[in-house]
């Protein structure tokens, strides 16, 4: 496992800010509102070349048990005890609070490694002289301003040797296993030296797969990343909206690396009127363009409405892989139907996805979790693949064979030849006399290559260009 950091703190006293400002990019959301961040983010930190994992974390707060403000704290720790390091942050100007020393105090129980930084110390702020700040028992303060990016030199050198200190460590613990190992093979132990079945890396060093999980506010996407995951990493309940930014979790099924994003519900742009919502909305439209397939979850109780429609279409202008969810089926009294009435409606609204297949989920039981995870896979491999020439111009005579293109004369169109140009969406030039095809016709050859090639459910690019075919031979010449 990397050197791990978490960013702990009360409310907006700069976490997210510095986590930006580690990772090297806007990553999390940032505002003057505090408790902007409800669920832990990780990412991976640059800090003058000096590398490491990094946790945004929500605020800490003294709340009643079942508030929303007592999860977010309990959030906080539990990404606490993922960490090698914690950086407790204080607002400089604000200064040391009681309730920040009652935080620290559960840390250092807890035997955790913390460094006390200060942070907003732009403008001359002598961290030694914040009231309060010799209370915490910590030493002195590293004095940073994360919107600035002052200080960080002071962060590089304590971090460093944090990470020196856990090397060392780690190397004393490897001597000892390799130790135990010898003594082992010596005793003639069975099983000395095996490698165990997965131990090798991340599926032999494949790309993890992007997965991003969008939808409605409320319909379940926090609930289901939390069935995928085994675990309540996703902040979870009846108020719509408690998830505010997109959220990327390192994760395995079944041996293969995934990339799994959560993202804040989305409603329909005239009902979005709050900052905070249009920078969650566009968080999350970006984590659908960086991401290779896309799970769209329904409502089971609500149905198939427009905005799931808009959704769905941005999946497919963005040429992503689109596998529809629908949440809730436990609750519903006719599955079947409700999947049947929601395909049709789905088919007649987005005949650009022809043959997408509906999976019946539900995140409270944990049912159909297996089977959403192996459309996501089969659309994975269909969004990838690629078609023989050959074959694909085979298809291209017998389709016009089967129903020739319109026109009279120097008129009619004419298709000769065809090739993919690229993958990830499929996507094809088709070389003709002229350069517009009638959509009619496209749509005849979009449907056909789908049946022919088994490419339900994945938007395609057809490009129309003209040209001769590269592959005939060569007039003589005369």
């Amino acid at each position: 496992m990397p050197f791990t950091v978490a960013i702990l703190g009360r409310p907006n006293v700069g976490k997210s800010s510095l986590f930006n400002r580690l990772v090297g990019r806007r990553e999390a959301l940032v505002d003057a509102a505090p408790g902007v961040s409800r669920d832990w983010r990780e990412g991976e930190a640059n800090l003058g070349g000096l590398r490491f994992h990094i946790l945004d974390t929500p605020g800490l707060e003294e709340a009643a048990s079942d508030s929303l403000e007592a999860l977010m704290s309990q959030s906080a720790r539990h990404a606490a005890a993922r960490a090698d390091l914690c950086l407790f942050l204080v607002d400089a100007r604000a200064g040391a609070l009681p309730e920040e020393f009652h935080f620290v105090a559960r840390l250092r129980k807890e035997r955790r490694a913390i460094l006390l930084v200060a942070n907003k110390c732009e403008g001359g702020i002598d961290a030694a002289s914040i009231p309060g700040i010799w209370h915490f028992g910590l030493g002195a303060a590293l004095p940073i301003s994360a919107a600035h990016g002052e200080g960080l030199s002071f962060l590089y050198d304590s971090i460093a040797e944090h990470i020196a200190e856990s090397g060392e460590a780690q190397t004393r613990t490897r001597q000892e296993a390799q130790g135990e190992q010898e003594e082992e093979e010596k005793r003639g132990g069975e099983g000395a030296g095996e490698r165990k079945e997965g131990e090798e890396g991340e599926a032999g060093g494949e790309k993890p797969l992007a997965l991003a999980v969008i939808g409605r506010p409320n319909v379940g996407k926090s609930s289901l990343v939390n069935c995928l995951l085994g675990e309540a990493r996703m902040l979870t309940g009846a108020q719509p909206g408690i998830t505010r930014d997109a959220i990327s979790v390192s994760w395995q099924w079944r041996g293969r690396s995934m990339r799994l994003v959560d993202t804040a519900g989305m409603r329909r742009p005239s009902r979005i009127d709050a900052r905070l919502e249009r920078l969650a909305v566009s968080n999350g439209l970006r984590a659908l363009r960086r991401a290779e397939v896309v799970v769209l979850l329904l409502d089971g109780l609500r149905g198939f409405d427009r905005q799931d429609a808009r959704l769905a279409n941005r999946v497919i202008e963005a040429g992503r892989a689109l596998v529809v969810g629908v949440n809730k089926m436990d609750a519903v009294e006719r599955p079947k139907l409700l999947l049947r009435e929601i395909q049709e409606r789905f088919e007649e609204s987005l005949p650009q996805v022809s043959g997408t297949i509906l999976q019946g989920v539900s995140a409270h039981k944990g049912t159909g979790i297996d089977a959403l995870m192996e459309r996501v896979f089969a659309m994975h491999d269909v969004w990838r693949a690629r078609i023989p020439t050959a074959r694909l111009n085979q298809w291209l005579q017998q389709a016009i064979q089967s129903h020739p293109p319109l026109g009279q004369g120097t008129a009619r169109l004419r298709l000769r030849y065809a090739t993919q140009v690229a993958t990830c969406p499929p996507s094809f030039a088709l070389f003709c006399n002229r350069d517009s095809m009638p959509d009619s016709y496209r749509r005849y050859l979009v449907n056909e290559a789908r049946n022919a090639f088994g490419l339900q459910g994945v938007p395609m690019r057809w490009h129309v260009r003209v040209g001769k075919n590269p592959y005939a031979p060569a007039s003589p010449a005369r």
